[in-house]
């Protein structure tokens, strides 16, 4: 008796799909770049367009579940499909590029590094899968819905190649990156390990084409977009960096004030 084939809703996942293209194509620019390193050439248009094409791929893995979210789509294929694609664009593309840069200087510890943070990486999304697989009361699983336990992955990815554009700005005209790239490493494992923490990040799935902002509210979010279209060498790093410190002070802040941040719906008490 053949299996029922799952339901592949076609929006959702040409957004997903353009995530794994963007992660494949980062993973290609960055073996490019090894390429022109032994040859002695420079690495660093490569290097920028391996990071544009991981950014790329935040923005896809950002529109995808809003899209599947907003058509009434979500569906296990959907869900195993971002996984896999994630696990190339915020797995292992970063992990490539950090050896690429430095860890490749150090031949045995640097591919070890490289390795654990894809491990991390790959095992954090298939707990998120198996969770998210588990039957659950509505109240619950709006809460799970709600927030992340530990750093996303995605952000993870955006949080060391917008750093990583920093870092070749501050270097604008060498060949490579300088002594800044010794952060790179300290980060992969950092990172690693916050993946599998107990510190709570929101999810932002609230936030969709729907939601109602005050004006001041939305025109605050231009401006950020803006600056963050303006000063792309360094922008991208401050808002990864700001929510990456988010989660630490988050449980310090009042809940009235949570909401407020993150777009959720205030629950009232009973």
């Amino acid at each position: 008796m053949s299996q029922q084939e799952p339901k592949i809703y076609l929006l959702p996942n040409l957004m997903t799909a353009g995530n794994l293209f963007c992660g494949f194509a980062a993973v290609r620019e960055i073996i490019n770049a090894a390429i022109l390193d032994k040859m002695g050439e420079s690495v660093v248009h490569s290097y920028h367009t391996a990071l544009a094409y991981i950014l790329g791929a935040c923005v896809f893995d950002l529109l995808d579940g809003r899209v599947a979210r907003l058509g009434g789509h979500e569906s296990p294929f959907g869900r195993e499909f971002d996984s896999l694609a994630d696990v190339v664009s915020f797995g292992l593309a970063p992990a490539l590029l950090v050896y690429e840069i430095v860890l490749k200087d150090f031949p045995r510890a640097g591919w070890v590094f490289a390795f654990v943070y894809l491990l991390c990486g790959t095992l954090r999304l298939a707990r998120f899968n198996c969770i998210a697989a588990v039957p659950r009361d509505p109240e619950e699983a709006k809460e799970q819905a709600n927030e992340f336990i530990g750093f996303p992955i995605p952000a993870a990815a955006g949080l060391i190649a917008s750093l990583t554009l920093f870092m070749l700005w501050l270097e604008a005209g060498e060949r490579t990156i300088g002594n800044w790239k010794f952060v790179l490493p300290a980060l992969l494992l950092f990172l690693s390990f916050m993946m599998f923490s107990h510190v709570r990040y929101p999810s932002f799935k609230g936030v969709g084409w729907r939601t109602q902002r005050s004006l001041p509210r939305f025109l605050l979010i231009i401006v950020i977009l803006a600056f963050a279209a303006m000063f792309y060498e360094w922008m991208p790093a401050l808002l990864f960096v700001s929510f990456l410190i988010y989660g630490f002070i988050r449980p310090q802040l009042s809940r009235h004030l949570r909401v407020e941040i993150e777009d959720e719906e205030e629950v009232p008490k009973e």
